[in-house]
Protein backbone atom coordinates (compact mmCIF):
# COMPACT_ATOMS: atom_id res chain seq x y z
CA UNK A 1 0.00 0.00 0.00
CA UNK A 2 2.66 2.17 0.66
CA UNK A 3 4.44 1.77 -2.65
CA UNK A 4 1.52 2.69 -4.60
CA UNK A 5 0.83 5.84 -2.23
CA UNK A 6 4.74 6.68 -2.96
CA UNK A 7 3.68 6.26 -6.76
CA UNK A 8 0.72 8.53 -6.79
CA UNK A 9 2.34 11.26 -4.46
CA UNK A 10 5.19 10.85 -7.21
CA UNK A 11 2.43 11.16 -10.09
CA UNK A 12 -0.20 13.51 -9.54
CA UNK A 13 2.11 17.13 -9.67
CA UNK A 14 2.90 16.63 -13.07
CA UNK A 15 -0.15 14.64 -14.33
CA UNK A 16 -2.26 17.70 -13.37
CA UNK A 17 0.33 20.01 -15.24
CA UNK A 18 0.19 17.23 -18.24
CA UNK A 19 -3.52 17.34 -17.90
CA UNK A 20 -3.79 21.21 -17.83
CA UNK A 21 -1.29 21.20 -21.16
CA UNK A 22 -3.68 19.03 -23.26
CA UNK A 23 -6.78 20.77 -22.12
CA UNK A 24 -5.27 23.86 -23.65
CA UNK A 25 -4.23 22.05 -26.82
CA UNK A 26 -8.08 20.77 -27.47
CA UNK A 27 -9.39 24.43 -26.84
CA UNK A 28 -7.10 26.49 -28.75
CA UNK A 29 -5.79 24.05 -31.50
CA UNK A 30 -8.33 23.35 -34.37
CA UNK A 31 -8.95 19.94 -34.73
CA UNK A 32 -9.46 20.36 -38.74
CA UNK A 33 -5.74 20.70 -38.92
CA UNK A 34 -4.93 17.20 -38.31
CA UNK A 35 -7.05 16.06 -41.26
CA UNK A 36 -6.12 18.86 -43.47
CA UNK A 37 -2.56 18.24 -44.24
CA UNK A 38 -2.54 14.50 -44.38
CA UNK A 39 -4.36 13.44 -47.66
CA UNK A 40 -1.51 12.73 -50.21
CA UNK A 41 0.29 9.46 -49.82
CA UNK A 42 3.93 10.65 -48.85
CA UNK A 43 6.34 10.92 -46.41
CA UNK A 44 5.40 14.51 -45.85
CA UNK A 45 1.91 13.20 -44.80
CA UNK A 46 3.19 10.60 -42.39
CA UNK A 47 5.55 13.20 -41.16
CA UNK A 48 3.00 15.57 -40.17
CA UNK A 49 0.64 13.13 -38.95
CA UNK A 50 3.79 11.41 -36.39
CA UNK A 51 3.81 14.98 -35.42
CA UNK A 52 0.76 15.72 -34.74
CA UNK A 53 0.01 12.46 -33.07
CA UNK A 54 3.19 12.72 -30.33
CA UNK A 55 1.25 15.24 -27.87
CA UNK A 56 -1.94 14.39 -28.17
CA UNK A 57 -3.57 13.25 -24.76
CA UNK A 58 -5.63 10.05 -26.70
CA UNK A 59 -5.39 6.76 -24.69
CA UNK A 60 -5.67 3.45 -27.16
CA UNK A 61 -9.18 3.38 -27.45
CA UNK A 62 -9.71 6.98 -28.47
CA UNK A 63 -7.37 6.66 -31.29
CA UNK A 64 -8.86 4.20 -33.04
CA UNK A 65 -12.21 6.11 -33.71
CA UNK A 66 -10.16 9.29 -34.55
CA UNK A 67 -7.96 7.57 -36.87
CA UNK A 68 -10.59 6.22 -38.76
CA UNK A 69 -12.32 10.03 -39.00
CA UNK A 70 -9.17 10.94 -40.18
CA UNK A 71 -8.96 8.46 -43.01
CA UNK A 72 -12.46 9.08 -43.94
CA UNK A 73 -12.54 12.53 -43.75
CA UNK A 74 -9.32 11.57 -46.72
CA UNK A 75 -6.11 11.18 -44.71
CA UNK A 76 -3.95 8.32 -46.89
CA UNK A 77 -2.99 5.14 -45.33
CA UNK A 78 0.11 5.85 -44.40
CA UNK A 79 -0.66 8.82 -42.65
CA UNK A 80 -3.80 6.95 -40.56
CA UNK A 81 -1.35 4.33 -39.76
CA UNK A 82 1.72 6.89 -38.66
CA UNK A 83 -1.32 8.42 -36.66
CA UNK A 84 -2.32 5.36 -34.84
CA UNK A 85 1.70 3.76 -33.70
CA UNK A 86 2.42 7.47 -32.72
CA UNK A 87 -0.32 8.56 -31.28
CA UNK A 88 -1.04 6.15 -28.05
CA UNK A 89 2.35 5.78 -27.17
CA UNK A 90 2.59 9.21 -25.75
CA UNK A 91 0.63 12.77 -25.34
CA UNK A 92 1.87 15.37 -23.00
CA UNK A 93 0.33 13.70 -19.83
CA UNK A 94 2.02 10.52 -20.29
CA UNK A 95 5.53 12.24 -21.51
CA UNK A 96 5.75 14.26 -18.11
CA UNK A 97 4.31 11.43 -15.87
CA UNK A 98 7.14 9.38 -17.84
CA UNK A 99 9.85 11.74 -16.58
CA UNK A 100 8.64 11.93 -12.87
CA UNK A 101 8.82 8.11 -12.40
CA UNK A 102 11.80 6.90 -14.38
CA UNK A 103 13.80 10.29 -15.42
CA UNK A 104 14.31 12.00 -18.14
CA UNK A 105 16.19 9.72 -20.18
CA UNK A 106 13.10 7.98 -20.53
CA UNK A 107 11.17 10.99 -21.21
CA UNK A 108 13.30 12.00 -24.23
CA UNK A 109 13.26 8.59 -25.52
CA UNK A 110 10.29 7.64 -25.72
CA UNK A 111 8.15 10.11 -28.19
CA UNK A 112 11.81 9.37 -30.12
CA UNK A 113 10.94 5.83 -30.36
CA UNK A 114 7.31 6.65 -31.22
CA UNK A 115 8.77 9.17 -33.89
CA UNK A 116 11.03 6.73 -35.57
CA UNK A 117 8.19 3.44 -35.57
CA UNK A 118 5.69 5.53 -36.87
CA UNK A 119 7.67 6.91 -39.30
CA UNK A 120 8.55 3.47 -40.71
CA UNK A 121 5.39 2.12 -40.13
CA UNK A 122 3.71 4.62 -42.16
CA UNK A 123 6.17 4.66 -45.15
CA UNK A 124 5.99 0.96 -45.58
CA UNK A 125 2.10 0.94 -45.14
CA UNK A 126 2.33 3.53 -48.48
CA UNK A 127 5.12 2.15 -50.30
CA UNK A 128 2.85 -1.63 -49.78
CA UNK A 129 -0.15 -0.23 -50.38
CA UNK A 130 0.52 1.81 -53.63
CA UNK A 131 -1.85 4.14 -52.48
CA UNK A 132 -1.38 6.96 -54.51
CA UNK A 133 -4.22 6.22 -57.32
CA UNK A 134 -6.64 5.09 -54.48
CA UNK A 135 -8.03 7.52 -52.50
CA UNK A 136 -11.31 7.84 -50.33
CA UNK A 137 -14.12 10.75 -51.52
CA UNK A 138 -13.10 13.32 -48.68
CA UNK A 139 -15.84 14.86 -46.37
CA UNK A 140 -16.54 18.33 -47.18
CA UNK A 141 -17.10 20.30 -44.01
CA UNK A 142 -18.74 23.00 -46.35
CA UNK A 143 -20.84 20.71 -47.45
CA UNK A 144 -21.98 18.89 -44.46
CA UNK A 145 -23.01 22.65 -43.29
CA UNK A 146 -24.62 23.31 -46.57
CA UNK A 147 -27.17 20.33 -45.36
CA UNK A 148 -27.23 21.24 -42.58
CA UNK A 149 -24.99 18.69 -41.10
CA UNK A 150 -22.36 21.13 -39.04
CA UNK A 151 -20.70 19.30 -36.41
CA UNK A 152 -21.72 21.00 -33.71
CA UNK A 153 -20.06 18.97 -31.21
CA UNK A 154 -16.66 20.54 -32.91
CA UNK A 155 -17.71 24.08 -32.37
CA UNK A 156 -15.50 26.00 -30.44
CA UNK A 157 -16.04 29.16 -27.96
CA UNK A 158 -15.02 32.32 -29.63
CA UNK A 159 -14.27 34.08 -26.29
CA UNK A 160 -11.13 33.54 -25.00
CA UNK A 161 -13.14 32.48 -21.38
CA UNK A 162 -15.10 30.07 -23.32
CA UNK A 163 -12.08 28.62 -24.88
CA UNK A 164 -10.51 28.42 -21.47
CA UNK A 165 -13.68 26.57 -20.27
CA UNK A 166 -13.50 24.13 -22.56
CA UNK A 167 -9.67 23.53 -22.05
CA UNK A 168 -10.12 22.97 -18.18
CA UNK A 169 -13.43 20.87 -18.53
CA UNK A 170 -12.03 18.45 -21.36
CA UNK A 171 -8.39 18.27 -19.10
CA UNK A 172 -10.15 17.42 -15.37
CA UNK A 173 -13.64 16.19 -16.33
CA UNK A 174 -13.55 14.62 -19.59
CA UNK A 175 -9.38 13.48 -19.88
CA UNK A 176 -9.86 12.09 -15.76
CA UNK A 177 -13.34 10.14 -16.71
CA UNK A 178 -10.87 8.82 -19.67
CA UNK A 179 -7.62 7.77 -18.11
CA UNK A 180 -7.93 8.31 -14.45
CA UNK A 181 -9.85 4.86 -14.24
CA UNK A 182 -6.62 2.81 -16.31
CA UNK A 183 -4.39 5.20 -14.36
CA UNK A 184 -5.13 3.50 -11.02
CA UNK A 185 -5.74 0.00 -12.62
CA UNK A 186 -1.83 0.57 -13.63
CA UNK A 187 -1.50 1.87 -10.09
CA UNK A 188 -2.99 -1.54 -8.32
CA UNK A 189 -1.16 -3.67 -10.87
CA UNK A 190 2.01 -2.34 -10.18
CA UNK A 191 0.86 -2.67 -6.19
CA UNK A 192 0.28 -6.47 -6.45
CA UNK A 193 3.73 -7.22 -8.74
CA UNK A 194 5.75 -5.16 -6.05
CA UNK A 195 4.12 -6.53 -3.13
CA UNK A 196 3.04 -10.16 -4.13
CA UNK A 197 5.24 -11.57 -6.58
CA UNK A 198 8.71 -12.83 -5.30
CA UNK A 199 12.19 -11.39 -6.93
CA UNK A 200 12.98 -15.21 -7.74
CA UNK A 201 9.85 -15.33 -9.93
CA UNK A 202 12.30 -12.47 -12.21
CA UNK A 203 15.13 -14.21 -11.69
CA UNK A 204 15.81 -15.56 -14.95
CA UNK A 205 14.42 -12.55 -16.44
CA UNK A 206 17.50 -10.38 -14.60
CA UNK A 207 19.68 -8.63 -16.64
CA UNK A 208 18.72 -11.59 -19.74
CA UNK A 209 17.42 -8.22 -21.92
CA UNK A 210 15.96 -10.31 -25.05
CA UNK A 211 14.28 -13.11 -22.52
CA UNK A 212 12.83 -9.61 -20.26
CA UNK A 213 11.62 -8.24 -24.14
CA UNK A 214 9.45 -11.66 -24.82
CA UNK A 215 8.01 -11.56 -21.62
CA UNK A 216 6.66 -7.79 -21.37
CA UNK A 217 5.61 -8.76 -25.35
CA UNK A 218 3.62 -11.38 -24.07
CA UNK A 219 1.91 -9.07 -21.42
CA UNK A 220 1.86 -6.50 -23.83
CA UNK A 221 -0.07 -6.89 -27.07
CA UNK A 222 -2.59 -8.61 -26.72
CA UNK A 223 -4.30 -6.41 -23.14
CA UNK A 224 -5.35 -2.57 -22.82
CA UNK A 225 -2.97 -0.21 -21.51
CA UNK A 226 -2.86 3.34 -21.63
CA UNK A 227 0.06 5.61 -22.51
CA UNK A 228 0.33 6.77 -18.49
CA UNK A 229 -0.94 3.57 -16.72
CA UNK A 230 1.57 1.39 -18.25
CA UNK A 231 4.41 3.63 -16.20
CA UNK A 232 4.03 2.31 -13.14
CA UNK A 233 3.83 -1.37 -14.07
CA UNK A 234 6.92 -0.32 -16.05
CA UNK A 235 8.41 0.32 -13.08
CA UNK A 236 7.19 -2.11 -10.85
CA UNK A 237 8.89 -4.55 -13.57
CA UNK A 238 11.73 -3.13 -13.67
CA UNK A 239 12.37 -3.27 -10.01
CA UNK A 240 11.59 -6.70 -9.75
CA UNK A 241 14.70 -7.59 -12.56
CA UNK A 242 13.68 -6.95 -16.40
CA UNK A 243 15.71 -4.88 -18.29
CA UNK A 244 15.01 -1.32 -18.98
CA UNK A 245 15.26 -2.08 -22.98
CA UNK A 246 11.76 -4.41 -21.90
CA UNK A 247 10.43 -1.60 -19.76
CA UNK A 248 10.68 0.63 -22.99
CA UNK A 249 8.96 -2.34 -25.02
CA UNK A 250 5.98 -2.15 -22.63
CA UNK A 251 5.60 1.60 -22.66
CA UNK A 252 5.63 1.16 -26.43
CA UNK A 253 3.48 -1.71 -27.19
CA UNK A 254 0.91 -1.69 -24.46
CA UNK A 255 -0.43 1.64 -25.26
CA UNK A 256 0.02 1.33 -29.01
CA UNK A 257 -1.25 -1.94 -29.88
CA UNK A 258 -4.26 -4.73 -28.14
CA UNK A 259 -6.40 -7.23 -29.96
CA UNK A 260 -9.19 -4.45 -29.97
CA UNK A 261 -7.35 -2.07 -32.20
CA UNK A 262 -5.94 -5.00 -33.89
CA UNK A 263 -9.32 -5.89 -34.84
CA UNK A 264 -10.78 -2.49 -35.89
CA UNK A 265 -7.08 -1.72 -37.92
CA UNK A 266 -7.66 -5.20 -40.05
CA UNK A 267 -11.54 -4.27 -40.51
CA UNK A 268 -11.06 -0.74 -41.85
CA UNK A 269 -7.57 -0.49 -43.20
CA UNK A 270 -7.52 -4.17 -44.61
CA UNK A 271 -4.98 -7.05 -43.60
CA UNK A 272 -1.60 -5.42 -45.10
CA UNK A 273 -2.02 -2.75 -43.40
CA UNK A 274 -2.63 -4.08 -39.79
CA UNK A 275 0.17 -6.93 -40.45
CA UNK A 276 2.57 -3.79 -41.17
CA UNK A 277 1.08 -1.39 -37.90
CA UNK A 278 1.79 -5.04 -35.89
CA UNK A 279 5.44 -5.33 -36.79
CA UNK A 280 6.71 -2.18 -36.94
CA UNK A 281 5.50 -1.26 -33.20
CA UNK A 282 7.17 -4.97 -32.02
CA UNK A 283 10.38 -4.69 -34.22
CA UNK A 284 10.65 -0.75 -33.47
CA UNK A 285 9.92 -1.37 -29.67
CA UNK A 286 12.60 -4.63 -29.34
CA UNK A 287 14.77 -2.33 -31.43
CA UNK A 288 14.83 0.58 -29.00
CA UNK A 289 15.11 -1.88 -25.99
CA UNK A 290 18.10 -3.42 -27.50
CA UNK A 291 19.56 -0.04 -28.13
CA UNK A 292 19.26 0.74 -24.15
CA UNK A 293 20.13 -2.28 -22.78
CA UNK A 294 23.66 -2.54 -24.80
CA UNK A 295 24.10 0.60 -26.51
CA UNK A 296 23.18 3.45 -23.86
CA UNK A 297 24.57 3.69 -20.47
CA UNK A 298 22.22 1.77 -18.32
CA UNK A 299 22.95 3.84 -15.34
CA UNK A 300 20.84 6.41 -17.36
CA UNK A 301 17.65 4.40 -17.14
CA UNK A 302 18.25 2.66 -13.41
CA UNK A 303 19.37 6.14 -11.51
CA UNK A 304 15.87 6.88 -10.52
CA UNK A 305 14.92 3.50 -9.83
CA UNK A 306 17.88 3.49 -7.62
CA UNK A 307 17.45 6.68 -5.79
CA UNK A 308 13.16 5.71 -5.42
CA UNK A 309 14.96 2.22 -3.21
CA UNK A 310 17.10 4.69 -1.40
CA UNK A 311 14.91 7.62 0.05
CA UNK A 312 11.52 8.53 -1.32
CA UNK A 313 10.61 10.99 1.25
CA UNK A 314 10.41 14.43 -1.06
CA UNK A 315 7.10 12.63 -2.06
CA UNK A 316 5.92 12.99 0.73
CA UNK A 317 5.36 16.65 0.76
CA UNK A 318 2.80 18.89 1.55
CA UNK A 319 2.88 20.17 -2.29
CA UNK A 320 3.10 16.40 -3.36
CA UNK A 321 0.04 14.97 -1.23
CA UNK A 322 -2.01 18.09 -1.69
CA UNK A 323 -1.52 17.17 -5.73
CA UNK A 324 -2.82 13.59 -4.35
CA UNK A 325 -5.50 15.19 -2.74
CA UNK A 326 -6.66 17.33 -5.27
CA UNK A 327 -6.02 14.59 -8.29
CA UNK A 328 -8.48 12.11 -5.90
CA UNK A 329 -11.33 14.89 -6.00
CA UNK A 330 -11.19 15.29 -9.48
CA UNK A 331 -11.52 12.15 -10.83
CA UNK A 332 -14.24 11.38 -8.14
CA UNK A 333 -16.31 14.12 -9.56
CA UNK A 334 -15.42 13.18 -13.06
CA UNK A 335 -16.69 9.27 -12.45
CA UNK A 336 -19.55 10.31 -10.54
CA UNK A 337 -20.45 12.66 -13.15
CA UNK A 338 -19.87 9.39 -15.81
CA UNK A 339 -21.54 6.57 -13.68
CA UNK A 340 -24.28 8.07 -11.66
CA UNK A 341 -25.14 11.34 -13.84
CA UNK A 342 -28.29 11.75 -15.70
CA UNK A 343 -28.03 10.85 -19.62
CA UNK A 344 -29.84 13.62 -20.42
CA UNK A 345 -26.63 15.77 -19.13
CA UNK A 346 -24.42 14.62 -22.61
CA UNK A 347 -27.88 14.19 -25.04
CA UNK A 348 -29.39 17.58 -25.70
CA UNK A 349 -32.70 18.70 -26.20
CA UNK A 350 -33.92 18.10 -29.60
CA UNK A 351 -36.72 19.24 -31.37
CA UNK A 352 -40.16 17.34 -31.06
CA UNK A 353 -41.35 18.55 -34.95
CA UNK A 354 -38.40 16.54 -36.53
CA UNK A 355 -38.20 12.87 -37.18
CA UNK A 356 -35.96 11.14 -34.36
CA UNK A 357 -34.21 8.17 -34.68
CA UNK A 358 -32.30 6.05 -31.65
CA UNK A 359 -29.21 3.48 -32.01
CA UNK A 360 -27.27 2.03 -29.65
CA UNK A 361 -23.48 2.38 -30.20
CA UNK A 362 -20.71 0.15 -28.90
CA UNK A 363 -17.28 -0.04 -28.77
CA UNK A 364 -17.33 3.53 -27.02
CA UNK A 365 -14.96 3.59 -24.08
CA UNK A 366 -14.24 7.06 -24.31
CA UNK A 367 -15.24 10.55 -24.85
CA UNK A 368 -13.11 10.21 -27.83
CA UNK A 369 -14.64 7.78 -28.86
CA UNK A 370 -18.41 9.68 -27.99
CA UNK A 371 -16.98 12.66 -30.27
CA UNK A 372 -16.44 10.59 -32.89
CA UNK A 373 -19.46 8.67 -33.43
CA UNK A 374 -21.32 12.20 -33.32
CA UNK A 375 -19.48 13.46 -36.03
CA UNK A 376 -19.79 10.60 -38.40
CA UNK A 377 -23.20 10.83 -37.70
CA UNK A 378 -23.29 14.37 -38.22
CA UNK A 379 -21.31 14.00 -42.02
CA UNK A 380 -24.17 11.80 -43.22
CA UNK A 381 -26.39 13.60 -45.58
CA UNK A 382 -30.00 14.59 -44.76
CA UNK A 383 -29.12 14.62 -40.55
CA UNK A 384 -29.71 18.00 -38.82
CA UNK A 385 -28.48 17.14 -35.70
CA UNK A 386 -27.09 14.11 -33.62
CA UNK A 387 -26.29 13.24 -29.65
CA UNK A 388 -24.50 10.36 -27.98
CA UNK A 389 -24.07 9.29 -24.56
CA UNK A 390 -21.16 7.67 -23.97
CA UNK A 391 -22.59 5.73 -20.49
CA UNK A 392 -25.62 4.72 -22.07
CA UNK A 393 -24.52 4.26 -25.64
CA UNK A 394 -27.49 5.42 -26.86
CA UNK A 395 -27.26 8.01 -30.01
CA UNK A 396 -30.57 10.17 -30.52
CA UNK A 397 -30.33 11.36 -33.89
CA UNK A 398 -32.92 13.92 -35.82
CA UNK A 399 -33.11 14.24 -39.72
CA UNK A 400 -34.62 12.40 -42.81
CA UNK A 401 -31.18 9.91 -43.22
CA UNK A 402 -31.87 6.44 -43.35
CA UNK A 403 -30.61 4.58 -40.29
CA UNK A 404 -28.78 1.72 -42.90
CA UNK A 405 -26.84 5.13 -43.94
CA UNK A 406 -26.09 6.55 -40.19
CA UNK A 407 -24.78 2.86 -39.49
CA UNK A 408 -22.62 2.64 -42.36
CA UNK A 409 -21.21 5.71 -40.74
CA UNK A 410 -20.77 4.60 -37.74
CA UNK A 411 -19.12 1.32 -38.40
CA UNK A 412 -16.53 2.61 -40.87
CA UNK A 413 -14.85 4.65 -38.07
CA UNK A 414 -14.89 1.05 -36.35
CA UNK A 415 -18.10 0.93 -33.61
CA UNK A 416 -20.89 -1.21 -34.06
CA UNK A 417 -24.37 0.48 -34.45
CA UNK A 418 -28.02 -0.80 -34.61
CA UNK A 419 -31.04 0.81 -34.12
CA UNK A 420 -32.82 0.98 -31.25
Amino acid sequence: MGQIIMLINEMTPYLLFGFLIAGLMHAFIPSTIYSRYLAQPNFKSVALATLFGIPLPLCSCGVIPTAMSLRREGASKGATTAFLIATPQTGVDSIIATYSLMGLPFAILRPIAALVTALFGGQLVDIIERTGAEKLEKVKLESECANGNCCTSDTKPNSFSGKLKKALRYAFVDMMQDIGKWLFIGLFVAGLITVFLPDYVFENFRDNSFTSMLLVLCIAVPMYLCATGSIPIAVALMMKGVTPGAGLVLLMAGPACNVASMLIVNHVLGRKTMITYLASIIFGAVGFGLMIDHVLPRQWFLSNLIARDACCHEYNSWFSIGCSVLFMVLLANALIRYYFGSPSSQITTLNSDKMKQTFIINGMNCNHCRTSAEKAILSVAGVTSASVDLATKVAVVEGSATAEAICNAVEEIGFSCTKA
